[in-house]
C-alpha cells in the first residue's frame, strides 16, 4: 500500500507540472490568436465587434498568473474552453468528436502488435535456432526499419490507388452516416486496414525483437531450470515461469505506447485523412487555437500518465520485489 501512495503521489505532481506547461507552451509560441483574429478581420469589423468575438473565443488580455488561475480552475470544472477553429462549437465536443476514431486506428494497431509481437517473440524464443527463430526477427525488423510515412505512402498508392484494394480516405464510406447498422461498421472495418495494418507492420519487428531477447536471458535463470527439472510441462515452464517475468519489460513498452495511442496517430491521420485527433491538432496549431490546443495537449498527458501508473500498478502483481523499491 505505500508503494502505491508513493506512486500516485508521483504521478499527481507530474500531472501538475503537465498542466502548467501544457498553459504555457501555446503562449511561449510567436503570435496569439487576438492576432490571429485580427488579421482575418482584415479590417473589416470595427474594434468594438472584434473586441466582443475575442470575449466570445476566450482570448484574454489579463495578466499571466491570472489566465493561469483561471485555466487551472477551468480545467477541474471540466470546462476546456471554446474552440477558435470550430467556433462556437465547445472544445470537449470538438475533441469527443475525433477521440474515438483515434482510439480505434491506435488503440487497434496496438494492441494487435503487442499480443502477435510478443507471441511470436516467446516462441521464437523457445524454439531458438529453429528457422522461425533465424527468419522472423530479422525480416519484422527490417520491415521496422523502414519510415513508417513511406510504408503508409507505398500502402496507399498501391494497394489504394493503383489495385483498388482499399479506400483512399476517410473512415467510413461517403454514402453512409454513422449509426448501429452492419453496413456501416463493415465500412468502418474496412477503412480501418490499412491505417492499421502499416502501423502493425512497421511495429511487429520492436515488439518481437524485445521478447525474444527478454526470454532469452529468462530461460538461463536457476528457478526456469529448476521447473523443467521438476518435470513440469513445456507449456507450463513457458508460460507460468518464463513467460510471465519475460514480458515486463514489453509490458512497460505496451503501457506507453496505449498511453501514445491518443497523440500517436499524428502521420497515420494525414497520410489516410482519417478524422482523429492528430488532425485535428494541426488545425489548431496553424489557428492559434490556443484552447483546443490545450485541450488535446492534457488529454494526451494524462493519458500517458494515467497508463504509466497502470503499468506501475501492474509490475506489483507480476513481480512482487517491485515493493521493496
Amino acid at each position: 500500500m505505500e508503494y502505491v501512495i508513493r506512486r500516485i503521489g508521483f504521478y499527481a505532481l507530474a500531472a501538475w507540472a503537465s498542466l502548467t506547461l501544457n498553459f504555457l507552451l501555446p503562449r511561449m509560441m510567436p503570435g496569439n490568436p487576438g492576432d490571429a483574429l485580427a488579421a482575418q478581420m482584415q479590417g473589416r469589423v470595427p474594434p468594438e465587434t472584434l473586441a466582443a468575438m475575442a470575449q466570445a473565443y476566450g482570448i484574454s488580455d489579463d495578466p499571466i498568473w491570472r489566465q493561469y488561475i483561471s485555466y487551472i480552475g477551468n480545467v477541474f470544472r471540466g470546462e476546456l474552453g471554446v474552440s477558435i477553429s470550430a467556433f462556437p462549437a465547445p472544445v470537449s465536443e470538438v475533441i469527443q468528436t475525433a477521440l474515438g476514431w483515434t482510439l480505434l486506428v491506435g488503440g487497434v494497431s496496438v494492441v494487435v502488435a503487442f499480443i502477435v509481437g510478443t507471441s511470436l517473440g516467446m516462441v521464437a524464443a523457445w524454439r531458438r535456432g529453429s528457422w522461425l527463430d533465424s527468419v522472423l526477427p530479422p525480416f519484422l525488423q527490417l520491415f521496422g526499419s523502414f519510415p513508417y510515412f513511406w510504408v503508409a505512402m507505398l500502402a496507399l498508392f498501391f494497394l489504394g490507388l493503383q489495385w483498388g484494394v482499399f479506400p483512399l480516405r476517410h473512415s467510413y464510406s461517403n454514402d453512409l452516416s454513422p449509426e448501429f447498422s452492419l453496413a456501416f461498421f463493415s465500412s468502418v472495418g474496412y477503412h480501418l486496414v490499412m491505417p492499421a495494418g502499416t502501423i502493425i507492420v512497421v511495429a511487429l519487428g520492436g515488439w518481437v525483437l524485445s521478447m525474444r531477447n527478454s526470454m532469452i536471458s529468462t530461460l538461463s535463470e536457476d528457478y526456469v531450470m529448476m521447473a523443467e527439472a521438476k518435470g513440469l510441462s513445456q507449456r507450463r515452464v513457458m508460460f507460468s515461469y518464463a513467460a510471465r517475468n519475460a514480458m515486463l519489460p514489453n509490458l512497460t513498452q505496451f503501457g506507453m505506447a496505449l498511453g501514445f495511442v491518443i497523440g500517436g496517430s499524428l502521420i497515420t491521420e494525414i497520410v489516410f485523412a482519417y478524422p482523429g485527433l492528430g488532425y485535428q491538432l494541426i488545425t489548431a496549431v496553424r489557428r492559434l487555437d490556443y484552447p483546443l490546443m490545450q485541450g488535446i495537449f492534457l488529454l494526451i498527458t494524462m493519458a500517458v500518465l494515467a497508463a504509466n501508473l497502470i503499468v506501475d500498478l501492474l509490475y506489483v502483481r507480476l513481480d512482487p520485489r517491485v515493493r521493496r523499491g
